[in-house]
C-alpha cells in the first residue's frame, strides 16, 4: 500500500474517532460492527463466544470502547501479523461466554431467544433503529465493519459486504430510506450492497458522518467535472472547425471545377462575385466574405449563394459524367 493511505482507510479512521453520544446510537453502531466483522462460536450447550476481527487498528479501538461504554466489559486485543501476504495486521477481539456474550448478542439483536432456544437473526434489528440518528449509526457501523470506498480519482464506488442475503436486503432498504439508489450484487458467497453515483456516495458519507472524506471526494469530483467540461468544449470546437474546413474545401473544389470546365461566364453576376472572392480568400469565413461584397451580404446570404454554386457544379458534373 506504500505510504499513501487509501481513501477507504482514511474514511474509516475518521469515522472511528466519532463516538455517538446517545446510548441508543452506540448500541446500533456496535450491532452493525459485530454483525459485519464478528463470528459466533459455540462454546458448549447454548454458550457462545464472539470473535471480532478487523484490519484497521482505529476500528478495533472503537469496538473496544463501545463494548466498554455499552456493556462495561474490557475486551482484550490480539494483534496478528499477516506474514504470508505482507498485508496489514489483523486485530482480534473475543467476547467470551463468561463476559456475557449471549446477553450482549441478544441486546444487539443478533441472537433471539425463544422457548429457551437461541437462534441467529440475520435481519437488521428494527428495535435498535427507531430514530434517524440510530439508523445513521447502524450504517456507520456497517461501513466500518465491512465497507470500502474506492479512490475517487479512479472511479465512484462504495460497497458493504455481508454474508447474509437477508441482511443485504435490509441494508439496501435502510440506505434507500435516505433517498439513495443502493443495489445488490452477489459475489462468490457474499452479498454486496453498493452505490456507484458520485453524489449518492457523497450523501452516504454525510449520513455516516465522514465529513473530511466527503470534502476530499467533492474536491476531486469538481476537478474531474471541470476537466470533462474543458475536454467537451475542445472536442466540440474541433468538430465545428473541421466541419467549416471541410465545407470550404468542398466549395473551393466546386468553384475550380466550374472555372476549368465552363469558366465563370456561366454564373450570374451575384454568384460570379462570390466565386471569385472564395478562390482569392480561401481562409476567409463566410462572414468575412459577405463583408467584401458590394453591397455587403450576411453570413446566411453568402451560404445561400455558395449552395447555388454547388448545385450548378453538380449539374455540370452529371452532364459531363464526372460524378
Amino acid at each position: 500500500m506504500g505510504d499513501k493511505m487509501s481513501f477507504s482507510m482514511e474514511t474509516k479512521n475518521e469515522l472511528s474517532r466519532l463516538i455517538p453520544e446517545d446510548y441508543c446510537c452506540q448500541l446500533a453502531e456496535l450491532s452493525a460492527l459485530i454483525r459485519m466483522s464478528g463470528t459466533i462460536q459455540l462454546a458448549g450447550f447454548q454458550k457462545m463466544n464472539v470473535r471480532i476481527a478487523t484490519e484497521n487498528a482505529a476500528v478495533a479501538r472503537k469496538i473496544i470502547k463501545l463494548l466498554k461504554t455499552c456493556f462495561g466489559i474490557h475486551t482484550e486485543l490480539m494483534v496478528r501479523k499477516n506474514r504470508v501476504l505482507k498485508k496489514n495486521n489483523n486485530y482480534m477481539m473475543v467476547i467470551n461466554n463468561t463476559s456475557g456474550a449471549n446477553d450482549i448478542l441478544q441486546k444487539l439483536g443478533i441472537l433471539r431467544k425463544e422457548d429457551e432456544q437461541f437462534s441467529i437473526d440475520y435481519s437488521i434489528p428494527q428495535e435498535l433503529l427507531k430514530k434517524r440518528c440510530c439508523k445513521r449509526a447502524y450504517l456507520r457501523g456497517a461501513f466500518l465493519g465491512a465497507g470500502s470506498v474506492s479512490a475517487p480519482e479512479k472511479t465512484y464506488h462504495l460497497e458493504l459486504v455481508t454474508s447474509s442475503e437477508e441482511h443485504s436486503e435490509d441494508l439496501k432498504n435502510l440506505i434507500n430510506e435516505f433517498d439513495l439508489g443502493a443495489k445488490i450484487v452477489q459475489r462468490k458467497n457474499s452479498y454486496v450492497v453498493y452505490l456507484k453515483e458520485g453524489d449518492q456516495i457523497v450523501d452516504l458519507l454525510n449520513i455516516i458522518g465522514a465529513h473530511n472524506a466527503l470534502l476530499n471526494l467533492e474536491n476531486i469530483r469538481i476537478v474531474k467535472q471541470v476537466r470533462n467540461n474543458v475536454n467537451r468544449i475542445v472536442n466540440c470546437e474541433t468538430a465545428n472547425l473541421s466541419k467549416i474546413v471541410n465545407a470550404s474545401i468542398r466549395q473551393i473544389e466546386n468553384i475550380e471545377y466550374i472555372e476549368k470546365t465552363h469558366g465563370f461566364k456561366i454564373l450570374p453576376d451575384g454568384l460570379r462575385e462570390i466565386a471569385e472572392l472564395r478562390l482569392e480568400f480561401k481562409e476567409a469565413s463566410l462572414k468575412e466574405l459577405g463583408q467584401m461584397l458590394t453591397p455587403p451580404v450576411g453570413k446566411s446570404g453568402v451560404n445561400h449563394r455558395l449552395r447555388k454554386i454547388e448545385k450548378i457544379a453538380e449539374k455540370i458534373k452529371q452532364k459531363e459524367g464526372d460524378v
